[in-house]
């Protein structure tokens, strides 16, 4: 909870006194928005790979004072983008202090406001609003209403005695309520045809109508929303009026490039182990490779959400083997790995006819990653003393209770293992663990079709054979 400064004016005289004139949100939004660029301030915190394609178009919108949806599949990241837009009002804003919608002290817009206003004047009681205050988000579902969103008639207020033309019998929805705000409608398709007609008025003439009459109330609202392009432009599940009244269609995409996928994962992943950038780098390849496969439905999309799950499901897995094992810190290894496909196969959407071989399927994918990892990773370095270590004899046993030590201990010394360790971004003198991680990589990529998993309970993987 904000508390409100004790300095600011508490009354429309204490306002007026203070210079302070109604700005309209899309102006506010546009004043801060070039007050941040001019500065050299980064307006969109914790939005990663937009930075050349999707914020430039949103900026530019938002300059214009459009109304915006977002087109993009699943787990791009839509729905964060928005919020962020909170960050570019005004900490705080004047509101009439006990009135139903946020109207501005100096400008009301209500009946009784108007009222209350002619009535104490310049003693009209002031208090503020804090900018989280002002993004209101709803996911739109089947059973939305119009009263959800715009208002109905309140049958309380018609028992008390009003009739039922009085405007003042309205209960007001969630977008008037949202006055000077912006508010965020997620998967906009889903509402119902009679939910987005009533949605017409309030972002072309900003008034509403309940129950067969017009209030006319200037409302002052930004409206975003998201949507999947299949729905949005699919006949039927949007109509065009509605189509026609954003002043924005911007589409959102996927990270463009390893690094940003990357960002993304150690941004957003709540890590209960540590997950080295080598494996972060499998994931983010194994994504990817699942937004290319034939074998996904790629109309439903491959989530960032995805790539963060894996991290922090292989996270676990390296946890639950430290407490096996006895082995600190907990560091994730690549035989961590083989608990994604598992674990993580019900978040994906495959083609019809793919039933029984989904783990086949993203097995081979994960191990593909991890072979262009390795070769981005040790590309110019000779490996070929490890492979030949192995096959003479040092056979190299891994799993979940194998401690890093162990690996370590199976290979003889050789110059190569200080070099994968430096093209992993370990010293030699850091624990065992985080060295074995490396040294595994490379054990993963050279033998990845020579490699025996045994079916046991220990599920150990033996390299060389």
């Amino acid at each position: 909870m904000n508390d409100v400064p004790a300095n600011l004016p508490r009354t429309a005289e204490d306002l007026r006194a203070a210079g302070h004139l109604p700005r309209s949100i899309k102006q506010e939004l546009h004043d801060n928005l070039l007050a941040k660029l001019r500065a050299g301030e980064d307006p969109w915190p914790g939005i990663v790979g937009f930075s050349r394609t999707v914020v430039p178009q949103l900026e530019r919108a938002l300059l214009a004072g459009h109304d915006i949806v977002l087109l993009g599949e699943r787990g791009q990241g839509k729905t964060r983008l928005l919020r962020t837009l909170a960050g570019l009002l005004d900490e705080w804003t004047p509101v009439i202090e006990g009135a139903e919608l946020a109207e501005h002290p100096l400008d009301p817009i209500t009946p009784e406001s108007r009222r209350r206003a002619a009535e104490l004047g310049d003693a009209l009681p002031v208090t503020w609003r804090h900018r989280d205050e002002r993004y209101t988000e709803k996911l739109a579902t089947p059973d939305t209403s119009v009263g959800d969103l715009i208002g109905d008639v309140d049958p309380v207020k018609v028992a008390e005695g009003r009739s039922l033309g009085d405007p003042e019998t309205i209960h007001f929805g969630l977008v008037p309520r949202a006055h000077r705000g912006i508010v965020a409608i997620n998967e906009l398709p889903d509402l119902a045809e009679r939910i987005q007609v009533a949605l017409l008025n309030v972002m072309e003439e900003r008034d509403i109508q309940v129950r067969g009459y017009t209030l006319r109330l200037p409302l002052d609202v930004l409206l975003v929303s998201t949507a999947n392009p299949e729905d949005y432009t699919n006949r039927g599940r949007i109509i065009t009026p509605l189509k026609d009244r954003f002043g924005a269609e911007i589409r959102t995409h996927y990270p463009l490039d390893v690094d940003a996928e990357i960002a993304v994962v150690r941004q957003e992943a709540h890590l209960v182990a540590e997950v080295g950038e080598p494996l972060l780098e499998v994931l983010a390849r194994f994504v990817r490779n699942l937004r290319e496969s034939a074998v996904i439905d790629q109309r439903s999309g491959v989530s960032a959400r995805f790539a963060v799950a894996a991290a922090e499901t292989v996270g676990a897995a390296a946890l639950r083997r430290s407490a096996l094992t006895g082995e600190e810190p907990a560091v994730a290894r690549p035989v961590d790995l083989d608990a994604v496909p598992a674990v993580l196969r019900g978040k994906l959407e495959f083609e019809p006819g793919e039933e029984g071989r989904e783990t086949e399927h993203l097995v081979h994918l994960l191990r593909r990653a991890v072979a262009e990892t390795a070769r981005s990773r040790f590309a110019g370095l000779d490996l070929l003393p490890l492979a030949d270590a192995v096959e003479a004899g040092h056979l190299v046993t891994t799993g979940e209770r194998v401690p890093g030590k162990d690996i370590l201990a199976a290979l003889p010394e050789l110059p190569v293992l200080h070099d994968v360790a430096v093209r992993a971004g370990v010293s030699p003198d850091e624990p065992a663990g985080r060295i074995a991680a490396a040294v595994e990589l490379a054990l993963e990529s050279l033998f990845l079709s020579r490699r025996l998993a045994k079916d046991s309970d220990d599920s150990t993987t033996v390299y060389g054979r």
